[in-house]
């Protein structure tokens, strides 16, 4: 065994950070191992991106999230959690992709391997998957779809000026992208295959677009599906019949789907129709005692129904857990001291 703790925290995001400082709170160690880098979902958000929460809202280990603004930004985020994971003297290793868990004779094993190294294992008592979302895209599954211009995630609209932009998809990733794209002086069109933009389009972006669209500045293809992608061009299947676009830059918004890999490999149950790991809401627990879930993973394919605000709270629930199910937390933590 090349490492031995008490907690495997498989995810650095926000939800994951806030489950590995409960754990230690409680007084047992805990270990993250992240397959990019710290809050990687968040790094991967628009680079202008403005919170919709307040800052107090995505706090996490009880540390004050403290800015100048009404919201933060994404800037602002990553900052914060950096420090977060700094004052906690918490332990990520980060560009370490979780390959494979197993159970063992006192717990699980971990099998990972760090960016272009060989694999190495990790003992650990009990396990948290606070995986999220975003490595995870929901794919076309069209010809074209792996080609360079084509990508799954919307950075900034500069790469675009003057060029021809596709955007795929009608929520609120995609109405934002659009707006962006228009301002930094790209020719954008959506393509949707509903009627119109979807009604969980935020508020305040929905008529900005709507205004747009009406004003001519971005045009829009609804009830249309993309059928394939060619290096300058997409192919639609519209109620009118096949239209081809010209497309410099694709982008493919359209949502994503949970990892359920890990879950599945250890045994754990996850209901087919929903995507919800089975587990117990007052404990996060799944199936397989000793293997929790944190985050939005807990959401199943509704990635809606769980946030940073509401997720960040999980790892309190798994920390009383593990202190019910294992008996003197001070004498572990004692017993491993000098990690």
């Amino acid at each position: 065994m090349d490492f031995e703790t008490d907690v495997v925290v498989v995810g650095a995001g926000p939800c994951g950070l806030a489950a590995a400082i409960a754990i230690e709170r409680a007084g047992w160690r805990a270990l993250i191992i992240e397959a990019s880098c710290v809050v990687s979902s968040i790094a991967g958000y628009p680079t202008y991106l403005t919170f919709f929460s307040t800052a107090e809202r995505i706090e996490i280990g009880g540390m004050p999230f403290v800015i100048a603004t009404e919201k933060p930004t994404r800037r602002d985020a990553l900052a914060y959690y950096r420090e977060v994971v700094e004052r906690h003297g918490l332990i990520v290793r980060q560009y370490e992709r979780v390959e494979h868990l197993e159970t063992a004779r006192e717990g699980f094993i971990v099998h990972s391997r760090p960016r272009g190294q060989e694999v190495r294992t990790t003992r650990a008592r009990a396990i948290v998957i606070a995986t999220g979302y975003f490595d995870s895209p929901n794919y076309l599954g069209v010809p074209g779809e792996d080609l360079p211009h084509v990508t799954h995630r919307y950075r900034e609209g500069h790469e675009a000026f003057m060029r021809d932009a596709i955007v795929v998809g009608g929520k609120n990733s995609a109405a934002e992208a659009a707006l962006d794209l228009y301002r930094s002086g790209a020719r954008v069109t959506m393509v949707y295959h509903g009627e119109g933009l979807s009604p969980s389009v935020k508020p305040w972006v929905a008529p900005d677009l709507q205004n747009r669209i009406t004003e001519g500045h971005i045009a829009t293809r609804w009830r249309s599906r993309v059928v394939a992608i060619e290096p300058a061009a997409v192919v639609l299947d519209t109620p009118h019949g096949a239209e081809r676009l010209a497309a410099d830059h694709v982008y493919l918004l359209t949502g994503y789907t949970p990892e359920h890999e890990l879950l599945h490999a250890i045994g754990a149950t996850v209901e087919r129709a929903t995507g919800i790991p089975v587990h117990d809401p007052a404990t996060m627990e799944t199936d397989v005692p000793g293997v929790f879930i944190a985050g939005v993973i807990s959401a199943g394919n509704d990635a809606n129904k769980v946030f940073i605000e509401n997720g960040r709270g999980h790892g309190e629930l798994i920390a009383r857990r593990l202190t019910a199910m294992w008996s003197d937390p001070a004498a572990s933590h004692e017993a491993h001291a000098g990690r």
